[in-house]
């Protein structure tokens, strides 16, 4: 007996899913390398170079062009060409897409090079409001400076870089822009421990590393770009149909997307203000949070965006919705593990990557107190990346910027009343961070829920059973066998990785497998049940 239509079309979603699954992992595989490379970035600069007045200015000047590329590449750019590329792909010749390709590519070279030569010139003004609280220390606020113009132009290289990405992403292609990163992370390695002792103020090869990485990953991804025949041409046409509809919707997303970057850059400012060391004790807790956000949540963004899109265009709102769903499981099953190992796990990982004859106990703590706070926000950050495309992917950019304006405003509020008025310093900042995108996501899934773009599919309750027996094993699987943190202070190198391994892969498989005992199967995440 054949198959009837809605049997058909539920065993196409559910294929389609398995394809998102599959593209997620690779995705996700891709992007563990260059978080594992990013990692041992930080290992290096942490017993290297520690917390201190170099490496504040560094993550300072650093923060400025990353901030940026969030903004005019990774954010709202990418969330306005990529629902434009994917209609064009369904729709349109390779010849136009082409000329589209070519066109985005010579506007936003041309607007992103003249930013760059007025930052790199005015570059001792620009300091006095992002290093104020610098200003105290001339030799500190002069190495912010030399780093701002080196750093800077990184922001044209690497836009250019996502924008080739958003292209290879929009043709299925997600590896190589996955694995693009890493590249990062292999310059400012080699920077710090081949270039470094070259130099007067050793953490200043940390900025010569960003600028040769920016050029190493444009010219990495070029090749690929050529195999699909769409190796762009810059050309200068802000006229062109797409460029236009490129930036009415970019202009509404990026309000939308510099809300967090905002947020970011203010508690980067708010902490020059406090004590030294307060901006590297804030980089690191983040960079811990941000390796299970980097490696699985955006590398399901990375894969949704662009088939939402076509959904969208296509006029499947039914497999819209199911996708949707599927994606904010899949972020269930990672964020919460993730999360409750980061917290009860938070010394022993520190100290096991960081602790040595430049970053000390105290700084253990400092850490502690961030990170624990960050991570009271991952199961937020990495569902906002789900959330986010179902506003995107419809061209619905306005919508994400009113969301995102009131947690702006809620995170400065909570800026100001956990930092100055209750006194928690720097942790005070990660934790109106966390706060804030819990705001953010609730109300984006509430929008989404009120137009019945995201619609609750079959099988939630026993979802979240399964869920819930599973994380409560694993968390008193690590809370007994971790001992007393200080402890860990007394161990060798060799002692403390042991001993977070066997926590963090017995972790896991004990999770896997409470997971499996409870009924949940591959294919739930198939759309197959």
């Amino acid at each position: 007996m054949s198959d009837t239509p809605d049997e058909k079309t539920a065993e196409q979603g559910a294929g389609k899913r398995r394809g998102l699954l599959r593209s997620s992992a690779l995705t996700g595989g891709m992007t563990m390398v260059s978080r594992v490379l990013g990692l041992a970035r930080d290992v290096v600069l942490a017993r290297m170079f520690g917390p201190g007045d170099g490496t504040d200015a560094f993550f300072l000047a650093f923060k400025i062009p990353n901030f940026l590329r969030r903004l005019f590449a990774e954010g709202a750019f990418n969330q306005a060409f990529v629902p434009v590329l994917s209609e064009y792909r369904s729709q349109r010749a390779h010849a136009e897409i082409k000329a589209l390709v070519d066109s985005v590519a010579g506007s936003l070279s041309a607007v992103l090079l003249l930013l760059t030569v007025i930052v790199v010139v005015t570059a001792p003004v620009l300091a006095i409001p992002i290093a104020y609280g610098f200003r105290e220390d001339p030799a500190k606020f002069a190495l912010f400076v030399d780093m701002l113009r080196i750093t800077f132009p990184y922001l044209l290289l690497i836009s250019l870089t996502a924008f080739a990405s958003s292209i290879l992403n929009s043709f299925d292609r997600f590896a190589i822009p996955a694995l693009t990163p890493a590249l990062l992370n292999v310059a400012l390695i080699a920077s710090a421990v081949f270039l470094s002792p070259y130099m007067v103020q050793p953490e200043m090869a940390l900025a010569w590393g960003v600028l040769i990485a920016g050029v190493a990953q444009l010219v990495f991804q070029l090749p690929y770009l050529a195999r699909l025949r769409l190796l762009p041409l810059p050309r200068y046409n802000p006229k062109h149909e797409g460029v236009v509809r490129v930036m009415t919707l970019m202009i509404p997303a990026l309000f939308g997307v510099s809300v967090s970057q905002i947020n970011l850059l203010l508690d980067t400012f708010i902490a020059s203000l406090l004590v030294s060391g307060s901006v590297s004790w804030l980089y690191f807790s983040d960079r811990l949070v941000e390796l299970p956000l980097g490696i699985f949540g955006i590398a399901i963004a990375t894969v949704v965006l662009p088939s939402l899109s076509r959904k969208h265009a296509e006029k499947l709102g039914d497999e819209f919705a199911a996708m949707l769903d599927w994606a904010f499981r899949m972020v269930l099953v990672i964020a919460v593990p993730a999360s409750l190992a980061l917290i009860l796990l938070a010394q022993p990982l520190i100290i096991t990557l960081f602790q040595g004859q430049n970053f000390t106990p105290d700084d253990v703590v400092k850490v502690t107190s961030s990170l624990q706070a960050y991570t009271l926000g991952l199961l937020a950050f990495m569902s906002i990346k789900v959330f986010a495309p179902g506003y995107y992917s419809r061209q619905d950019t306005r919508t994400p910027v009113r969301i995102g304006i009131i947690a702006m405003v809620a995170n400065m509020v909570m800026n100001i009343l956990l930092v100055f008025v209750l006194d928690f310093a720097h942790t005070g900042l990660a934790l109106a961070t966390s706060l804030a995108a819990c705001l953010n996501a609730g109300l984006l899934l509430r929008g989404l829920c009120l137009q019945k773009i995201f619609v609750f599919q079959p099988g939630w309750g026993v979802f979240l059973l399964r869920l819930l027996a599973a994380n409560a094993i694993m968390s008193v699987f690590l809370w007994v066998l971790m001992g007393d943190w200080q402890d860990w202070l007394t161990w060798d190198i060799w002692t403390r990785i042991l001993q977070i391994t066997v926590l963090s892969v017995g972790g896991l498989l004990l999770y896997l497998v409470t997971l499996l005992l409870c009924g949940m199967r591959l294919r739930h995440f198939q759309g197959l049940e």
